[in-house]
């Protein structure tokens, strides 16, 4: 390739047809060349350093090639400049910024739009610093009449200000104002354009700014909002949500400038509530849940509410021509489109992050204005509560009423609406619960989908109210028939209706907890059906199912003709998951719950289930830092998961955990985890070992198991301080029995280590640790006595000084004690320490005055006399 230059730049017409070649194969449809080997080949190239001016100039010069091949130059390029830009000579940075700049007005406008992409990767590589000609480029080209310079220079502009918005809100030596500031009246100016693509570009910059609010923004708000009304009735629908957007955004972060225009703005955004258009619609109705959470008075949307309720109802009715709605006919073969629920309010018991590896579709999750409506609706409901029923009521008795099959999606619409009013409405609703129940009762088994399947979440949303009203015959009935007509639905045909109904009842079942023990055995029936018949995407919400159940009966769970209907499928499951699966964590958190209810139900199946357990930890641990050798990726929800699965086993077998963990390297294991840089890793593995000491009777063999864990939270406190304070107290609860017990002949190091901790953890944590002082201070002040003087013993001794400053008065009963710990000191060679000493101790002789003080003084042997008094007390 040709040698390195600047502007003389010029490419060998070999490397340039070689290349335009390549790129030619890459991007077409019939090549039968081999992709990869042309990407590869294109990756060689990329090692010479000026393979990216000959992309650049193909961009902006190939005025021969055709576009595809121009704009596929310019993407590689953009790519190239991500990782490379920082690394290459300051004469090929020159040479392609020089290149682009011309091309913001190209006649092409998909040349135009790479270039603007390769722009914001410039200036987020290089800053606004490192390229002095673009401002005034892109000033040149905005105050051109040239529509294609115009149009080139805004959406660079608008992609900077979308991806690097802070660059232009930032000081430029040698210009006398931010640029936010030269181009803000520029982008106002754009607002009126004639043309569709600049007021869209000029309105989405200004955006961008709303949340970061710049200064230049701040005191041009005044013509910002009158562009946007200017802007509210804009022919395109593009325009009109971007306007819909900056209004949400404004009344989310600065509802203050919204206050004096709220009227006309409550009105426009009604108007476009019910926009022809639905993108614009869905944004407008995003407003209503965004003002019920400003600080601004209720009062100002009391009086549009009987206007904006039957909006929000209209919204949620399907649209008549789509196509989701084909309802599968009970068909499992056909794909399931038709689905298209509110968001559940059930919370997955799954902690991990959602992960992509899905085989069902899941477009019918997608965010819509079906969804955003009846989200404002919940919303408002919980703010006004039953004042919005004479408004709603008479819709939704309407639509009820509707018969024929060609009205059920009104009838659909109002059980949503039922449902989304569900909590903000209950006063109101409660006196006719048992009709709504009872109405919805028969919607389980409706010939549509849909209908079938919200009256699921519906009457999840009412299941407190249905189980509190249980204690009756007419009440317990109808929780008796709501339960059957959900299990049935758990076995319905269709997958979404499954996916409704196993989660409407895991929501049951968390309400009716031991309600449940007198229909175990046909529920799970149910449930283990389900799990022989579902799907991958369906099965993760049985396991929660299953899991919720456990939890919500306990104990009750361990009977045989339970566990014969319940353990083998799950045991079968378990033997079949990989360990890199993502469907093990499911898996994982739904054996937990069951450990946990059953004890030593569980212990048939104990033994696989812990080593699978620690061989699942050893492996994640392996593939943290070797991952070929592991054959996985690493996943830290994987060690969180078994850590937590071996606490449920744990609190379930009680000391029967003791054999398992002695055959186990658990120790090594839980010591890794507890020092794990990962935050939850950590948590998992010190709530395991405070589980391991308080659950195993034999104390000696319990820390022996936990005391190197027990040393190395000590060691974790003093470096991530805070961090660790949702712990604190597990441990400490742990701790304090060992110390209690140290003269019932605990090994010595074990008590060591243990005081050591505690006052590491009094000293990151010493307002959690001082409130329960009186109940270890006696003991804790004994076993410092016994340590030998080290840094470790300087750590304890802050922690003392700590929970003394915060709490001297649960102290005062083992002053004597106290004394004789800070004169086991041969000598405190760290001087601050030995300040917080003499503070705590003149302290207490303050407080105490010299009768009590000299009382204390007397009862300490002639040796620790000596030793206080270099304290000078």
């Amino acid at each position: 390739m040709a040698a390195a230059g600047s502007a003389s730049w010029q490419p060998q017409e070999e490397g340039l047809k070689e290349i335009c070649g390549l790129l030619e194969q890459q991007i077409s449809p019939y090549s039968s060349a081999d992709k990869s080997q042309i990407w590869q080949q294109l990756q060689h190239y990329s090692q010479f350093p000026d393979f990216n001016n000959y992309l650049v100039f193909i961009l902006a010069r190939a005025e021969g090639k055709s576009g595809e091949i121009r704009q596929a130059a310019g993407l590689l390029l953009k790519n190239n400049l991500r990782t490379a830009y920082k690394l290459m000579s300051p004469a090929h940075q020159q040479y392609i910024k020089s290149e682009l700049l011309p091309c913001l007005g190209a006649a092409d406008k998909h040349i135009r739009s790479t270039v603007g992409t390769i722009v914001t990767v410039v200036v987020q590589q290089g800053g606004i610093l490192g390229w002095p000609e673009l401002l005034q480029a892109l000033v040149n080209c905005l105050d051109s009449s040239d529509l294609n310079h115009m149009e080139g220079a805004m959406d660079a502009l608008s992609k900077i200000c979308e991806d690097i918005p802070q660059v232009l809100d930032s000081d430029v030596p040698g210009l006398a104002e931010r640029p936010i500031k030269i181009f803000l009246p520029r982008l106002f100016q754009f607002f009126q354009s004639p043309h569709t693509s600049l007021r869209k570009l000029s309105l989405d910059s200004v955006n961008q700014y709303i949340m970061l609010m710049p200064s230049a923004l701040y005191t041009s708000m005044d013509k910002f909002l009158q562009g946007l009304f200017v802007l509210a009735n804009d022919p395109a629908a593009e325009v009109r949500k971007l306007v819909c957007a900056a209004f949400v955004q404004l009344i989310e972060i600065h509802p203050s400038f919204l206050e004096p225009h709220l009227k006309n703005v409550i009105e426009y955004m009604l108007q476009v509530s019910k926009d022809t258009d639905d993108e614009v619609a869905l944004e407008a109705c995003e407003f209503w849940s965004a003002y019920c959470d400003a600080q601004l008075p209720y009062e100002s949307l009391r009086e549009y509410l009987p206007r904006l309720i039957p909006i929000l109802l209209s919204n949620m009715v399907y649209a008549d021509d789509d196509e989701s709605l084909v309802d599968a006919e009970e068909d499992e073969s056909l794909p399931d489109r038709d689905q298209d629920l509110k968001p559940r309010f059930h919370t997955p018991r799954f902690h991990g992050s959602d992960d992509a590896e899905d085989d069902d579709d899941d477009s019918y999750g997608i965010w819509n204005l079906r969804k955003c409506s009846a989200a404002a609706l919940d919303v408002l409901s919980n703010v006004f509560g039953d004042e919005i029923l004479p408004a709603l009521m008479p819709i939704i008795e309407a639509k009820l009423s509707a018969s024929g099959d060609e009205a059920w999606k009104d009838r659909e619409a109002a059980v949503l609406t039922l449902g989304a009013i569900a909590e903000g409405c209950i006063n109101g609703l409660y006196p006719h619960l048992s009709e709504i129940v009872a109405f919805l009762i028969p919607l389980l088994d409706d010939k549509f989908a849909l209908i079938r399947s919200i009256s699921c979440w519906t009457l999840s949303r009412f299941s407190k109210y249905i189980v509190q009203d249980s204690g009756n015959k007419k009440g317990y009935e109808q929780f008796d028939s709501v339960l059957t007509g959900l299990l049935r639905r758990i076995l319905d045909i269709n997958k979404r209706v499954q996916e409704a109904a196993c989660s409407a009842f895991a929501t049951l079942e968390e309400e009716a907890a031991e309600e449940l023990a007198p229909r175990l055995e046909v529920i799970l029936q149910h449930l283990m059906c389900a799990f022989g018949k579902y799907q991958r995407r369906n099965l993760r919400i049985v396991y929660d199912a299953i899991g919720t159940l456990a939890d919500a009966v306990g104990e009750k769970l361990n009977q045989p003709v339970y566990l014969e209907i319940l353990m083998p499928p799950l045991i079968a499951k378990w033997q079949q998951v990989s360990n890199s699966d993502k469907d093990l964590l499911r898996l994982l958190e739904c054996f937990t719950s069951i450990a946990q209810a059953l004890g030593t139900g569980f212990s048939q199946f104990d033994q696989p289930v812990f080593q699978r357990c620690i061989n699942i930890i050893q492996t994640q641990q392996l593939a943290k830092v070797d991952p070929i050798s592991a054959g996985v990726q690493y996943d830290k929800e994987f060690i969180v998961c078994s850590l937590d699965l071996l606490s449920g086993l744990t609190e379930g077998l009680q000391g029967g955990i003791e054999s398992l963990v002695a055959q186990s390297n658990l120790r090594d294991l839980l010591l890794q985890c507890c020092m794990d840089d990962d935050s939850d890793v950590r948590q998992s593995a010190f709530a395991l070992v405070g589980d391991l000491a308080k659950t195993t009777p034999k104390l000696n063999e319990t820390i022996a198991v936990a005391n190197n864990a027990c040393w190395a939270i000590g060691e974790l406190a003093i470096k991530v301080r805070q961090e660790i304070s949702p712990v604190v107290m597990t441990v400490i609860s742990c701790l304090v029995p060992i110390l209690q017990h140290a003269e019932q002949g605990v090994n010595k190091s074990v008590v060591e280590n243990t005081a050591i901790t505690l006052g590491r953890l009094a000293w990151v944590c010493p307002d959690l640790v001082s409130p329960h002082m009186e109940h270890f201070m006696q003991p804790w002040c004994i076993s410092l006595s016994m340590i030998r003087d080290d840094i470790e013993k300087e750590d304890a001794f802050r922690g003392l000084c700590a929970v003394v400053r915060a709490n001297p008065s649960a102290a005062l009963s083992s002053l004597v004690l106290m004394c004789k710990a800070i004169a086991s000191w041969d000598e405190i060679r760290n001087g601050e320490l030995h300040n917080e000493v003499c503070q705590v101790l003149h302290g207490y002789k303050q407080m105490l005055r010299n009768g009590a003080w000299d009382q204390c003084i007397s009862a300490l042997e002639p040796p620790e006399k000596d030793k206080l008094s270099k304290y000078q007390v």
